[in-house]
């Protein structure tokens, strides 16, 4: 039995699935704003590979990073990472920054489009947050010939992956969806099969996926 096709559609391709990136980014500030502040925050790598072509100077500052994969990122470029929560969510997550931030002056540094109000969240935990957006994302456009094959495992990085993901191609019922975390799972539509991954890695998306690989296809 053919094994089912496994599609990733984050902007890295990866051994073992067949590249369909949905997204492409820009960058929309020429410098970095740091006056004010004296803490960075980064909700996504893309941010951190962004203000690294901005200005590297954003390593002068300590960090907030949310999510391991830019944990990860802001460690590679030599950044110092000094908080790190999983996700947005959660009642200890507003308990630590009220603790830990509350007398710092945090920027975000964000796309122009997110998923979770970042700044409020933490507005109404008592925690005035800037905020400059850096980097833009849009679609990239496809053929319906370029559509994944029947019994496709699609993995999902984002929302955004998810919404430019429809605006090409129709769900199709002999898909699963593979999700990186709750806030891609908050952009599923109905009647879509989907597992969610172990941990919200790339890698850890993949390992899922291959785990359904002997699965029939419906």
């Amino acid at each position: 039995m053919k094994k089912r096709d496994i599609y990733l559609l984050s902007p890295s391709p990866a051994e073992g699935t067949i590249s369909l990136p949905m997204i492409s980014f820009s960058i929309v500030s020429e410098r970095l704003d740091f006056e004010g502040c004296d803490t960075l925050m980064f909700t996504s790598k893309q941010a951190v590979k962004s203000a690294e072509r901005i200005d590297p100077n954003w390593k002068k500052y300590p960090t907030v990073a949310v999510g391991p994969a830019t944990k990860k990122q802001i460690e590679a470029l030599g950044g110092r990472v000094i908080y790190y929560p999983s996700s947005f969510y959660g009642k200890n997550l507003s308990r630590d920054i009220v603790r830990y931030f509350k007398e710092k002056k945090l920027l975000y540094l964000r796309p122009q489009k997110v998923s979770f109000d970042t700044k409020e969240y933490l507005k109404s935990a008592g925690v005035t947050v800037q905020e400059q957006v850096i980097y833009e994302t849009s679609c990239i456009a496809y053929t319906q010939e370029e559509a994944p094959s029947r019994g496709a495992i699609i993995i999902f990085t984002s929302p955004s992956t998810m919404e430019c993901f429809f605006k090409n191609f129709e769900w199709d019922e002999s898909y699963t969806a593979v999700l990186i975390g709750d806030a891609t799972k908050g952009a599923l539509k109905r009647g879509m099969d989907y597992v969610v991954a172990d941990r919200a890695l790339i890698k850890s998306c993949i390992e899922k996926a291959k785990s359904l690989q002997e699965d029939p296809i419906a």
